[in-house]
């Protein structure tokens, strides 16, 4: 899901639903207030009740700039509650705040701006000085009057459009930047762990082979015990080349053991488990260090097979008798010959 001017506010959080449950509220209670200055009580209430719809699709309605026809429905919407506001006014009016409609439709028209949908703010806020105009010319107050009680909720409608063509653009270079700046650590943080797999592999080499080395580099001859060691010490480095995901240090030993004992081993992996769960990883660990115990003489293969393969391993006894097992994607056998 992208990130837009409304994660920059906040108004896909819970608290911005709890905005919105306040605004109903208010409108709820404003209509309760202002029914006893009506000639009839029902279209306040119907008025609260539109512009709470409006203020819930408002907020929570996908996409930036918010979907044209949910706007035209909200803003359209606002100038309904106002005509259904003033409908059956009493004359004079004895409360400013019985105009309330007016404020809280404006309030309407100024988050459609922040949603992208300027110029459909304006024009249902012109809507909304029509219905007033009308409602004054029809109850003999002239129509000036009725711009001049809604044309004063303009200031918020033009700061809110200021934010739209200011604060707007802004936004996707901040998440831009954002972006940047989280690819840049992934970045590092990756070099980083490259370089700690190469410093740990470079202690465990200096750890296992630096002591034959010296020894070798000693120009005296090398005893039984010593040739086999660098023998088995060879095969372990290989082991780390050919086939890195069975290196585990229960996997090694077995190796070790079984090659001491005169058996070839062939370690292989082709990468059939990189990413694969650590359940798995040990299921198989198991099963190979079971096979190497067992074997006392002859050739034990171990092969990690390609990704999207119906086998994910495979070993290969061949001896006196040949014995092959395979694995599947979970770790379980499926065939044993």
């Amino acid at each position: 899901m992208g990130q837009d001017v409304r994660d920059l506010l906040g108004m896909r959080s819970v608290a911005a639903l709890v905005m919105t449950g306040i605004y109903m509220l208010a409108c709820l209670v404003l209509a309760a207030f202002t029914s006893a200055y009506m000639h009839l009580w029902w279209p306040i209430f119907v008025a609260a009740l539109i512009l709470s719809v409006a203020s819930y699709v408002l907020v929570t309605s996908a996409g930036d700039p918010m979907p044209l026809g949910q706007c035209f429905a909200v803003g359209l919407g606002g100038a309904a509650a106002c005509g259904l506001g003033l409908w059956k006014l009493d004359l004079p009016v004895e409360h400013v705040i019985s105009m309330w409609p007016l404020g809280m439709s404006t309030l309407l028209f100024t988050f459609m701006c922040v949603r992208g949908r300027v110029l459909a703010a304006w024009l249902c806020f012109v809507a909304m000085i029509g219905v007033c105009v009308v409602w004054s010319a029809l109850t003999g107050q002239g129509a000036m009057h009725g711009v001049a009680m809604s044309f004063i909720n303009a200031g918020p409608l033009l700061m809110s459009t200021f934010f739209a063509y200011t604060i707007r653009p802004l936004g996707s270079s901040i998440y831009q930047l954002r972006a940047q700046s989280t690819r840049r650590i992934a970045d590092e943080a990756a070099t980083a762990a490259v370089l700690e797999a190469r410093d740990a592999k470079l202690n465990e080499l200096d750890q296992l082979a630096r002591p034959l080395l010296e020894r070798i580099a000693s120009g005296a001859p090398l005893g039984c015990e010593e040739r086999t060691a660098c023998e088995l010490l060879e095969a372990r480095l290989r082991d780390g080349l050919r086939a890195p995901g069975l290196q585990r240090p229960d996997v090694v030993a077995a190796a070790r053991a079984a090659r001491s004992r005169g058996v070839v081993v062939v370690m292989l992996d082709d990468r059939g488990m990189d990413g694969g769960p650590a359940e798995l990883h040990t299921r198989l660990a198991e099963e190979v260090v079971a096979e190497l115990d067992a074997v006392a003489d002859g050739t034990v293969t171990v092969r990690i097979l390609p990704p999207r393969r119906k086998v994910m391993a495979t070993i290969l006894v061949s001896g006196e008798h040949v014995r092959r097992v395979e694995f599947d994607r979970v770790g379980a056998r499926l065939v044993t010959e």
